[in-house]
C-alpha cells in the first residue's frame, strides 16, 4: 500500500514539475533581444497591469522603442509612465481593476514617426483580468482611402438596385394577395421571415448546399401559403368575416408567428454556410460578388416569368378576372377559392424566394421580415395598390431611396426615414400611387 502512494505522489510530481519547467523556460525573457535606446523587455508584474504595444505600420510594424506613455485612472489620478522597450512595449502596474487613460507623448516620437491621421494620442483600456490589458497604437501610413463620390454613387445604386428587387418580390406576393383576396396581410413579413428560416435549417441543420436549402425552402413556403389559405383564411371567406376583422387576424397571426421563431431559433443573428462573406469582381465600371450577381439575375428571372405569367397564361387571367369582380368570375363558373388558393401558394412562394435572397445577401434573424415589412407596403402603396406593375416601380424607387440617401447626409441608422418622406409627399399628390387607378382608392 505504501509503495502505491509513494508512486501515485511521484507521477503528480512529475507532471506538475515537467509543465512549469518548460513554461518558465518559454517565458524567460531572451537574453540577446536587439535592444534600441538601452531599451530592455519590460518585465511582466503579478497583478492587473496595462500593456500598450506601439509599431510602426509603414515600416511592416516594427516597433518604436522610447516613447513614453502615461496611464492615468478614470478620475484623472496618475498612475505611472513608462518608455516602450525593445518590443515597443510598455508595461505599467495599476492598483485595481477598472477603466484607464493611456496617453502618448508625441514629443518622444522618433525623428519622421507621427501619428496616423485616424489615430489619436489617448486611447481607453478597460481593464478586466489580473495580468495583461492591451491597447495597441497604429503608428505610420493612414491606410483608410477617400473614394471618389462618383464609386460612392455607383455602389450605392448597385445596392439600391439590389434591394429593391428583394422588396419588389416580397411586394409583389403582397399586391397579388391584396389584388385577388382584398386582405392587407400584416403577417406578410413574417412570410418573409419563414423563407429565411427555412433556407438556414435545410442549410445548416440538413447540410443541403445553399442553392438546393433555397429552392426547398421555397417549395416550403409555397406549401405553407397553401396550408394557411385552407386552415385560415378560406373558412373565415365562406363565414364572410370582413375585410378589418381579417386584418385584425393577419395581426395576431403576425405576432404569433414571431414569437414562435424567436422561441425555436432565438433572437441572436444566424447564417448561412456558404456566401457570408465573399470577395468582389469587376465587371467594368461596377464590382459584384457573386453572391450578389446572383442575386440580381434570379431576382430578374423570376419577376419576369410571374409578369409573363399573369399576362399569357390561363391561371394568370384568372387571377386578373378574380381580382377585378370575384363574383362575376364565380357566375362564369370559374372556382374562385382554386383561384384565391393559387394567388397564396404563388405569393407565398415569392414572398419566401424574398426571405432566401435576403439571407443569403446578410444574416438572419426572426425580426427581418418584419422590419422589411413597412418598406414593402411603402412600395405597393407608392406604385398604386392592387396593381403589380405599381408594386414593382414603388418597390425599386424605395430601395434606390434607402441605399441612395446615406450619400446625400441621411443617416444610415434612419435611412429608412427618405423613403417614407417621399412616399408621404407622393400620396399627398396621388393619393391612388404612380401607377395606381383612381377607383381602386375606398
Amino acid at each position: 500500500m505504501r509503495l502505491r502512494v509513494i508512486t501515485f505522489l511521484s507521477v503528480i510530481f512529475f507532471l506538475v514539475l515537467l509543465p512549469s519547467a518548460a513554461l518558465a523556460e518559454e517565458t524567460s525573457p531572451p537574453t540577446d533581444a536587439p535592444t534600441s535606446a538601452g531599451a530592455e523587455p519590460a518585465p511582466r508584474p503579478e497583478g492587473p497591469y496595462v500593456t500598450v504595444r506601439l509599431i510602426d505600420e509603414a515600416k511592416d510594424d516594427a516597433p518604436v522603442v522610447g516613447v513614453t506613455l502615461s496611464v492615468a485612472a478614470e478620475d484623472g489620478t496618475e498612475i505611472g509612465e513608462a518608455e516602450t522597450d525593445a518590443e515597443g512595449r510598455v508595461i505599467v502596474p495599476i492598483p485595481e481593476l477598472g477603466t484607464y487613460t493611456v496617453t502618448l507623448d508625441e514629443d518622444t516620437l522618433p525623428d519622421g514617426i507621427e501619428l496616423s491621421a485616424a489615430t489619436k494620442s489617448e486611447i481607453i483600456i478597460t481593464a478586466r483580468i489580473d495580468g495583461a490589458n492591451g491597447g495597441l497604437f497604429p503608428i505610420g501610413v493612414q491606410k483608410a482611402t477617400s473614394v471618389p463620390f462618383s464609386d460612392k454613387l455607383i455602389t450605392a445604386l448597385l445596392s439600391g438596385i439590389k434591394f429593391g428587387l428583394i422588396v419588389a418580390l416580397a411586394a409583389l406576393g403582397l399586391s397579388l394577395i391584396f389584388g385577388t383576396t382584398g386582405l392587407t396581410n400584416f403577417a406578410h413579413g413574417e412570410l418573409i421571415t419563414f423563407g429565411a428560416l427555412a433556407t438556414y435549417v435545410f442549410n445548416r441543420n440538413l447540410g443541403f448546399p445553399v442553392v438546393v436549402a433555397g429552392v426547398l425552402a421555397v417549395g416550403i413556403s409555397a406549401a405553407f401559403g397553401w396550408a394557411q389559405d385552407r386552415g385560415l383564411w378560406r373558412p373565415l371567406r365562406r363565414r364572410g368575416t370582413g375585410l378589418i376583422a381579417m386584418m385584425i387576424v393577419s395581426i395576431g397571426l403576425s405576432l404569433l408567428l414571431r414569437n414562435l421563431y424567436q422561441y425555436i431559433f432565438g433572437s441572436q443573428r444566424l447564417s448561412l454556410s456558404q456566401y457570408v462573406s465573399q470577395g468582389r469582381r469587376d465587371y467594368g465600371p461596377i464590382r459584384l460578388a457573386d453572391k450578389e450577381l446572383a442575386i440580381l439575375v434570379v431576382a430578374v428571372v423570376v419577376i419576369t416569368i410571374t409578369c409573363v405569367m399573369l399576362l399569357r397564361t390561363r391561371l394568370g387571367k384568372a387571377m386578373r378576372a378574380v381580382s377585378d369582380n370575384p363574383a362575376l368570375a364565380a357566375s362564369s363558373g370559374m372556382k374562385v377559392d382554386g383561384v384565391i388558393s393559387s394567388v397564396w401558394i404563388l405569393g407565398t412562394a415569392i414572398t419566401g424566394l424574398a426571405g432566401v435572397l435576403l439571407a443569403v445577401n446578410s444574416q438572419i434573424n426572426f425580426l427581418m421580415g418584419f422590419k422589411l415589412l413597412l418598406l414593402v407596403f411603402a412600395g405597393v402603396t407608392l406604385g398604386g395598390l392592387g396593381t403589380i406593375w405599381g408594386a414593382l416601380f414603388g418597390s425599386m424607387i424605395i430601395g434606390l431611396m434607402v441605399e441612395v440617401g446615406p450619400l446625400f447626409g441621411v443617416p444610415s441608422s434612419i435611412k429608412e426615414v427618405g423613403a417614407l418622406v417621399v412616399l408621404i409627399v407622393v400620396l399627398l399628390v396621388r393619393p391612388q400611387g404612380i401607377l395606381g387607378r383612381r377607383e381602386r382608392v375606398g
